[in-house]
């Protein structure tokens, strides 16, 4: 097998240029980061970055990792500890400079600049949370009287969408959140939500797990007869673009060697959060279903990127996967854990690997398709989390089982993350084609006493809206097209007759102008237009569908693309809002 060299991020397969004798050039390079150009180097801040990287490599893709115990120790990242750790990594200042700029969670201060206060609360500001009261909460939290060591900050959605509103203190989540709890957490007397009880290593093995994944490993089943039970089990992509599991599995598999799999966990859409909801409650269903993938595809090794808003997840998989390496059923490929530092746009598959890579979480222009030029430059398989939780069961219970679910002729199981004005907010497992009506009244409890159901996004903030008019609609890949809308990752967040779809389109289109990487004019500048054209008392509607044309057509990415979803089916789907 080819090597994997990531060493100073030269892509896998290629050798990275010998120094030549007496050519001088590495101790020219270093010379100019001390002296000539930059900042130079402070040598107590590089003691302190040394202690914190201690014996852990300086490859170039491990920025971002490096980043996170700075910031985690410091509480901000300054100056003097950039541009330390660029000399440690031998990167240049701007590389670094540029890469801790562009993530939300990364609190860079300029010389001269004051550091911020050492606590962080994050109230989020999210549709969910919104609907919940956020704005009214945040405004409290502002006027607290917490001194010059607390700050308060909105945010974009935490995935918390089913407690909202949400707050994190640091990372610590706290739902349902009030003043008193937030004044609870930040005088120490808890720590937010608590650790969930979920099925350990020792509980899974005990219940069976892993055994699919050791009879696939000692030969007792064939990878193409794996790959023939996801392709008749129908099973798609459950992060968003729907593409058939099976089919990604046969096209990386023919891909040459090594191949790579990178596990997208880094849901940011507002109002989704059934990874999380999973992830903390049966985390080796999703860590086999990924195991027995990587063994199908002939994967050299697996890189799980998750959200940074996510700490108990994180803790549980790095507990977790480490019980499993201590005890491995078959021989596993390197798993790595990367986290994520508060980017919505790294949910976009390239963007991602753009990110594992220590960059800035850019998407990147296709094709080539990460399935052929990925992750380092090699072959990559990319799924989201929640379609790799169902392998097992596929494999165990038969294709048959997983097709059999379904109403109105769809095949399959959902996890619709439900949110708002329903009386049972949370992940509902039902079947694929479900109407909202029914999902709220038969899994959701209904709506709330006092609310009548008047809209809902059926694929989180770029999916659209859509009037209860059109509550019957079957909610499955495909069947929201013909109005204009999507599932997406299936995150329904329910509006009431209390709301406004207009002030509900206004939210989300803040969030993408927030969240735009900025890489292309169309979305970094349309977002910006639209936010103040739907701000006005009266929309310019032909100019907002001229500005959704050129967003939709021009945009590199999914972002740039839906991102007008949301005020075009207000103007359609509620004219009444508009007179």
């Amino acid at each position: 097998m080819e090597t994997i060299d990531l060493i100073n991020g030269v892509p896998l397969g290629t050798a990275a240029r010998p120094a030549t004798a007496g050519d001088g050039g590495e101790e020219r390079r270093k010379k100019r980061r001390r002296e000539g150009r930059g900042r130079p180097v402070d040598p107590k801040a590089l003691e302190e970055v040394r202690a914190l990287l201690r014996e852990e490599p300086r490859r170039r893709d491990l920025l971002i990792e490096h980043l996170h115990k700075i910031q985690d120790h410091f509480k901000h990242l300054s100056a003097a500890h950039l541009t330390a750790l660029a000399e440690e990594m031998r990167l240049s200042q701007t590389e670094v400079y540029e890469v801790a700029t562009f993530y939300h969670h990364f609190d860079v201060v300029k010389e001269g600049e004051a550091a911020p206060p050492r606590v962080t609360v994050r109230v989020c500001d999210g549709l969910s949370c919104e609907l919940a009261g956020a704005q009214n909460l945040l405004t409290l939290l502002r006027n607290g009287a917490y001194g010059d060591g607390v700050r308060v900050v909105p945010a974009p959605c935490v995935g918390r969408c089913e407690v909202a509103p949400a707050v994190l203190v640091e990372r610590n989540a706290i739902g349902n959140a009030t003043v008193a709890g937030v004044d609870a957490a930040l005088e120490g007397k808890h720590f937010g939500a608590a650790m969930p009880a979920y099925v350990d290593y020792a509980a899974y093995r005990a219940g069976g797990g892993y055994e699919t994944l050791r009879a696939c490993g000692g030969g007792e089943r064939t990878v193409a007869d794996a790959i023939a039970a996801m392709e008749h089990s129908g099973l798609r992509g459950l992060g968003g673009a729907g593409f058939p599991a099976g089919r990604k599995w046969k096209i990386v598999g023919a891909e040459a060697a090594p191949r790579l799999m990178a596990v997208n966990i880094d849901e940011g859409e507002p109002g989704t959060f059934k990874d999380r909801w999973y992830l903390e409650r049966d985390p080796h269903r999703f860590l086999e279903g990924m195991l027995i993938a990587a063994w199908a595809v002939g994967i050299a090794e697996i890189y799980i990127y998750l959200r940074d808003e996510y700490a108990h997840a994180r803790e549980i998989l790095t507990r977790e996967l480490a019980a499993l390496q201590a005890a491995p059923p078959i021989k596993l490929p390197p798993i790595h854990l990367r986290r994520g530092a508060g980017a919505y746009i790294c949910g976009e598959e390239s963007a991602m690997i753009e990110s594992i890579e220590g960059k800035r979480g850019m998407p990147r222009l296709r094709p080539p398709y990460v399935a052929q030029v990925g992750l380092f430059g090699r072959p990559t398989l990319e799924h989201n989390m929640e379609t790799l939780y169902w392998v097992r069961d596929i494999l165990e219970r038969g294709p048959d089982w997983f097709a059999s679910h379904g109403r109105r002729d769809r095949k399959g199981l959902r996890s619709f993350s439900v949110s708002g004005r329903v009386q049972k907010p949370g992940v509902h497992l039902a079947p694929a084609g479900i109407s909202v009506r029914e999902l709220i009244d038969e899994y959701a409890g209904g709506m709330l006493p006092g609310h009548t159901f008047y809209g809902y996004f059926p694929g989180g903030a770029s999916g659209g809206i859509l009037p209860a008019s059109l509550g019957d609609v079957p909610l499955d890949f495909d069947t929201l097209t013909p109005y204009g809308c999507f599932i997406g990752s299936a995150a329904i967040i329910v509006l009431s007759d209390k709301d406004s779809a207009r002030k509900a389109a206004l939210n989300m289109l803040r969030f993408f102008h927030d969240e735009s990487c900025g890489q292309c004019t169309p979305c970094r500048v349309g977002t910006a237009k639209a936010v103040t054209l739907m701000q006005a008392d009266e929309w310019d509607k032909p100019l907002l569908d001229d500005l959704a044309k050129v967003m939709t057509d021009a945009s590199i990415c999914g972002l740039g693309q839906a991102a007008a979803n949301p005020f075009l089916s207000a103007i359609k789907y509620f004219p009444e809002e508009f007179k």
